[in-house]
């Protein structure tokens, strides 16, 4: 048998070194998103790229309480959270590193991540929940609920559930309302929405849901993939809950409907900022994104996909019309909204 030339094999093993190199990458992920199935996710990017997530958990708050602290010496690449206002407030207090991507820039709708400098994006959305109405579909109409407004017409007196106001979830929709309808009349709404409670705010977003199909109220808010996700169950209880009540995709005649966003960005102290920037490209990847729906009963962000998940197709018949504010104004209303919420005893 010939020897094989040396520079055939020096060839070989350079052609072998990124494989190699990939399969020895670790990407330093600190995330707020607390679902099982985003395993799969952050398995398909290793099968397809060889690179291995370390993963942080916590969440939004004690994640950027964490980066505040470690600063330079942050072990962080990427940021994921699950909230418009503490993507903004990353933002501000300079934990994300602009980059710039085409794939991510063509992928990602314009309103949905942050406002591109000369320097770049700072972060992405990923994926939407819209915040809808649930009602008892023995004793409220409809056409009383499918606008915001309505939460807070005299109508619909002693008949709402609503988690906590100052809750991410409801301070991004308070902030979208400055957006739509001014700070006063936002402020009036607010105020005419405490009127309505049939009971004091508290609980999660199922909660709202089982209060509704228990009679403890007639009408509540709540994010799109809670409801989904009792839609889905294989608990009998489950099922009779979310069968039980009404939904309703609100404004669809005016601005549309309100929807908070998942989203991240490279951390500003990413020591692979490529691999992170890769990382954020394959969450927007078809794969990724047909996830986001089935996976965990989210919007993707990416227009056109096809979306296969049952229960946010018997929601809506698979589309909606979504409000087109940029996210980012939205977070950054979050502090005249509180002050909204202590003037009118909002809890």
């Amino acid at each position: 048998m010939k020897p094989i030339p040396f520079f055939a094999i020096a060839l070989a093993l350079a052609a072998l070194a990124p494989v190699a190199q990939a399969q020895d990458a670790v990407l330093n992920l600190y995330s707020a998103r607390h679902y099982p199935s985003d395993e799969a996710l952050y398995s398909g990017f290793t099968k397809a790229t060889g690179i291995r997530i370390q993963r942080v958990d916590s969440d939004d708050a004690g994640i950027l309480s964490r980066l505040r602290a470690e600063g330079a010496a942050s072990p962080a690449d990427v940021v994921l959270l699950v909230d418009a206002a503490r993507l903004w407030r990353a933002e501000v207090d300079g934990l994300f590193r602009p980059v710039k991507s085409k794939v991510l820039e063509s992928a990602v709708p314009a309103q949905l991540r942050a406002k591109t400098s000369d320097e770049g994006t700072p972060w992405f959305g990923f994926s939407t929940r819209a915040r809808v109405i649930v009602y008892d579909k023995a004793s409220v109409k409809k056409e009383d609920v499918d606008t915001y407004e309505e939460l807070a017409d005299p109508k619909n007196k002693g008949k709402l559930c609503i988690r906590s106001g100052s809750h991410p979830y409801n301070l991004s929709l308070f902030g979208a309302m400055v957006e739509h309808m001014g700070p006063e009349k936002t402020e009036e709404w607010l105020k005419g929405m405490v009127g309505n409670m049939a009971r004091s705010p508290k609980g999660g977003d199922t909660d709202q849901i089982k209060g509704v199909a228990s009679g403890e109220c007639a009408i509540a808010v709540t994010n799109t993939y809670y409801l989904a996700r009792l839609m889905r169950s294989t608990n009998p209880e489950e099922k009779a809950v979310a069968e039980r009540v009404g939904v309703v995709f609100p404004n669809q005649a005016t601005w549309g409907t309100h929807v908070n966003v998942a989203g991240g960005g490279v951390a500003k102290n990413s020591k692979n900022t490529a691999n992170a920037i890769r990382f954020l490209e394959y969450l927007a990847s078809p794969e990724a994104q047909n996830h986001f729906a089935n996976g965990n009963n989210e919007w993707p962000v990416v227009p056109g996909l096809k979306l296969d998940n049952p229960a946010l197709k018997a929601m809506t018949g698979g589309s909606f019309k979504s409000e087109l504010i940029n996210i980012s104004a939205v977070g950054m209303n979050q502090i005249k909204v509180q002050q909204m919420l202590d003037r009118v005893g909002f809890k």
